[in-house]
């Protein structure tokens, strides 16, 4: 009986394993999705005490594997923000901290922000990297998307002065879409207002978790 409990657990990890990583798919199939980008949908719930929950005869479970952990850091403001996964790294601007108000023009601290996301570049050996601009759901699509690849593409020059000819950008403006908060308050927006860099996770030295 204690090997049936045993069996009956370890088909239900597996189950909720499998699940995970079709979703996962799925999402990363989506034609707009930018890169990068990934679900955070929980799994389904698997009763892991029903009779017909069993590996079928001749199965076996497939290699246990680490799951990938995500690193979150956020100033107090909330106008930055950097993730970390053992594959890439991340940073969020907000627009308040780069661009004065509907415009891509970048104000006078942004520069030193800019420089030191092209010094982790540089510590972290990337070649690629991407340049996505976002805005909040005021006002029309078609004004949020050109204004939000005007600004990615400010933030992509500034870049390109320090990192040269050899690393190369993918720039984009998604306007309004994939939001990360609430559209309906004014704090939610400001963070939806934002211009991310990410690049892959390089294997320096120098490089910071």
């Amino acid at each position: 009986m204690r090997t049936r409990n045993s069996v009956t657990l370890t088909a239900a990890a597996l189950l909720t394993t499998l699940t995970l990583t079709i979703g996962t798919a799925q999402a990363d199939e989506k034609p707009s999705q930018p890169p990068g980008s990934t679900t955070t949908s929980p799994p389904p719930e698997v009763d892991a005490n029903s009779p017909n929950l069993k590996l079928a005869e001749g199965a076996t479970l497939a290699p246990a594997r680490v799951l990938d952990i995500k690193s979150v850091v956020e100033d107090l403001g909330g106008e930055e923000r950097r993730e970390d996964t053992a594959s890439d790294v991340k940073f969020a601007l907000q627009a308040e901290v780069l661009f004065g108000k509907d415009s891509a023009k970048l104000n006078p601290d942004a520069q030193a922000r800019i420089q030191a996301i092209a010094d982790e570049i540089k510590a972290q050996n990337a070649t690629k990297v991407r340049v996505f601009g976002f805005t909040d759901n005021l006002g029309s699509y078609a004004h949020g998307r050109t204004l939000s690849k005007k600004r990615a593409d400010a933030v992509h020059n500034e870049l390109s002065k320090s990192l040269g000819a050899e690393v190369s950008f993918e720039v984009r403006g998604y306007s309004e879409d994939y939001p990360i908060a609430d559209n309906s308050t004014e704090e939610g927006r400001k963070k939806n207002r934002r211009v991310e860099v990410s690049f892959p996770r390089g294997e320096s030295a120098d490089s910071t978790s």
